[in-house]
């Protein structure tokens, strides 16, 4: 069992839209060194037990896929510091930059941007930001060592979706501070969000 708004509250995020792209952005403090998250992030191996299974060239100018789910292009890359990759779609970008915090603690930044064609608004936050929460929880337990066998049914599992529910909740929050979209797009965006990420829950809000 983990305690689901605890770790709801460990991350933080936020939303920025301007006239071109709609970025989402997350933070969280590890309790690991940065090596270790880095090795984390980027070991195909270890990839495997906290999110899903990946294959491809994890190098500058190569491609990955994880399986079931998007693949990309890897752009840049210091270790153990920062990488950058399309995600979905060439428009697409995630970048992830770590910082130590003396020898144990690592500073997670992550950043989703694309185009704002394709998100609309900043409601479009709601359609990978409680994905993204789900892998930022996975990276997490993983570190600490409470790993489930199999990552891809644990987070199928009705824990994960009543925590997809509270992270929806908590995107919902963050969109409406931000005044990056109107009410109309907030509440459909949050309704197809619950609809993805917590489909076997009852979901009066």
């Amino acid at each position: 069992m983990i305690d689901i708004l605890a770790q709801i509250n460990a991350t933080s995020r936020g939303v920025r839209r301007d006239d071109e792209s709609v970025t989402v952005v997350m933070g969280r403090t590890y309790q690991a060194s940065v090596e270790d998250v880095w090795d984390a992030l980027t070991d195909p191996d270890r990839i495997k037990r906290w999110l899903m299974p990946i294959s491809g060239d994890l190098r500058v100018g190569g491609r990955f896929q994880l399986e079931g789910n998007a693949g990309g292009e890897i752009l840049e890359c210091d270790p153990p510091h920062r990488f950058r990759a399309t995600f979905g779609d060439a428009s697409s970008l995630v970048e992830v930059r770590l910082r130590a915090d003396g020898d144990e603690r690592t500073d997670f930044e992550f950043e989703h941007t694309v185009p704002i064609a394709m998100a609309v608004s900043g409601a479009g936050a709601f359609y990978v930001g409680p994905g993204w929460d789900g892998a930022v929880l996975g990276l997490d337990l993983f570190l600490r060592g409470e790993t489930a066998a199999d990552p891809v049914e644990a987070a199928n599992s009705e824990e994960a979706q009543r925590y997809s529910k509270e992270s929806v909740l908590a995107w919902t929050s963050v969109i409406e501070k931000s005044g990056t979209a109107t009410a109309e797009e907030i509440a459909a965006g949050r309704q197809v969000a619950l609809d993805q990420f917590a489909p076997g829950l009852d979901q009066p809000l």
